[in-house]
């Protein structure tokens, strides 16, 4: 996979268990666990091995942005923990990682992403080519939309 190019530079796949996959937990939890009061158990962490991780990283190396993308079979891929850090949201990094997971999904082959987006996010991923499917539904706590593209 390092040899995919991505929109930006400072976006790129990581591998589990580095340094740079920990610094993703601490990012994801600030950002989708904390303000809902929630904790990543080490059972939900340890199925991570298989997932794709692509972050995002400021030119200094801190990383800004993250997000997976876990195979469901040979033609779907789920987007999951696409999490931005507050003083960069607005800037394009998220979309640069939706841009790099798409480059990347369609590299393996997968046909189609699927994600569960938050109701404040649902405006973003529409704007990226992605279309809702179904009714609002709820998820740890909070309205969701399930949402997809084909790639």
């Amino acid at each position: 996979m390092s040899n995919i190019q991505y929109p930006i530079s400072l976006v790129y796949p990581i591998e589990f268990g580095t340094p740079e996959y920990e610094e993703s937990v601490a990012l994801r939890y600030e950002v989708l666990r904390k303000p809902l009061g929630l904790e990543y158990s080490p059972e939900q962490l340890s199925t991570e091995w298989s997932d794709i991780h692509i972050a995002a990283f400021e030119p200094s190396g801190k990383m800004v942005g993250i997000l997976l993308l876990t195979p469901l079979n040979e033609q779907e891929v789920k987007m999951r923990q696409v999490a931005v850090a507050p003083d960069q949201q607005g800037k394009g990094v998220g979309a640069a990682l939706v841009a790099a997971s798409e480059e990347t999904a369609k590299s393996l082959n997968f046909k189609k992403i699927t994600l569960h987006a938050r109701e404040i996010a649902v405006p973003f991923y529409l704007r990226l080519g992605y279309q809702s499917l179904g009714d609002q539904f709820e998820e740890v706590g909070i309205p969701h939309f399930e949402m997809e593209k084909i790639l």
